[in-house]
């Protein structure tokens, strides 16, 4: 067996020879844990008093939001300029904002601080979406008890919060950061929605384990969905060169009031799902279905036996 002094040399040496797998010396990279704070103070911010701090009184509530508004700010700010570097006007050599000159260093620090401003400034409209979310689960649900009850336990809330969380980053602009949050709250939920997806109002996903939405996704609203249902792409199309061509519409469009029951699949950027549809449980779908529509698979045979004794 190799001495401890051996595989240490190997691994060093395996570091060094591979950049694409690590980041040495002073180097501004987003933080998983600094992200993760960052979603809790906005899940504060959101939904007072019951995560953070109890026993907030109404005459003191303005102070602690500005307080945690700024805390928001700040650590977006730091944030997003570790993720600046895989933005494609800054880090197109692989390098971060400390790595340019004075004047464009200056550049992306100003960037930065405008995109946390912009974030913060999103928070009002994240908040009242999610209040409308958190009723439709409520309105959606017959054995939840108890609003607090969606609030505290339901992973779809908790999905959903996340996701509008990220898509407001996404569509400032900003890079990495969204993916962090979402794939975040993809570990803890078992539900997968790409930042780039755009939701309608009065979203829900009822249980949820297994829900994945693709990036080019659109959802409308008043939109209800149960576990195991993928929005997804067809295929990915390829340029002559055999790489995959991007910005496309490549996911499904789901209009206003559908209901898509557990285990169905629906694919294509060319897939419509018009307004006041029902798309039944299992049921596999790339064309598009016509407003008011209910789409439901044939009802299996099925064979009865008697039990031997």
């Amino acid at each position: 067996m190799a001495g401890r002094g051996v595989i240490v040399d190997r691994l060093v040496e395996t570091i060094l020879a591979e950049p694409r797998t690590r980041h040495l010396g002073d180097v501004s990279l987003p933080s998983p844990e600094a992200i993760g704070t960052l979603v809790e103070m906005v899940r504060e911010i959101v939904f007072p008093g019951f995560f953070g701090i109890r026993g907030l009184r109404a005459e003191s509530l303005h102070a602690h939001i500005e307080s945690l508004l700024e805390r928001v700010r700040i650590t977006a700010a730091e944030q997003i300029r570790g993720a600046l570097r895989y933005h494609p006007d800054v880090g197109a050599d692989g390098g971060g904002c400390e790595e340019l000159d004075a004047s464009a260093a200056e550049d992306c620090e100003r960037a930065a601080g405008e995109m946390a401003e912009a974030f913060v400034g999103r928070l009002p409209h994240i908040r009242l979406a999610l209040v409308e979310d958190v009723q439709a689960a409520y309105d959606g649900d017959p054995a939840a008890t108890h609003v607090d009850e969606i609030i505290f336990c339901y992973p779809g809330v908790e999905a959903v919060f996340a996701h509008r969380v990220a898509h407001a980053l996404d569509a400032l602009g900003v890079p990495m950061l969204p993916r962090l949050i979402q794939e975040r709250a993809h570990r803890r939920t078992g539900i997968d929605i790409h930042p780039g997806a755009t939701v309608g109002e009065r979203f829900f996903i009822d249980h949820g384990a297994g829900v994945v939405i693709g990036e080019t996704t659109v959802i409308g609203d008043d939109v209800k969905i149960y576990q195991g249902v993928t929005l997804g792409a067809k295929s990915f199309p390829k340029d002559e060169r055999g790489r995959l061509i991007r910005d496309q519409k490549r996911h499904p469009t789901i209009g206003d009031r559908v209901t898509i029951y557990a285990g169905a699949v629906i694919l294509g950027g060319d897939t419509f799902i018009r307004d006041d549809c029902v798309i039944g449980g299992g049921v596999f779908l790339t064309k598009s279905v016509a407003e008011g529509t209910s789409v439901r698979q044939k009802s299996p045979e099925l064979i009865h036996r008697e039990q031997r004794k």
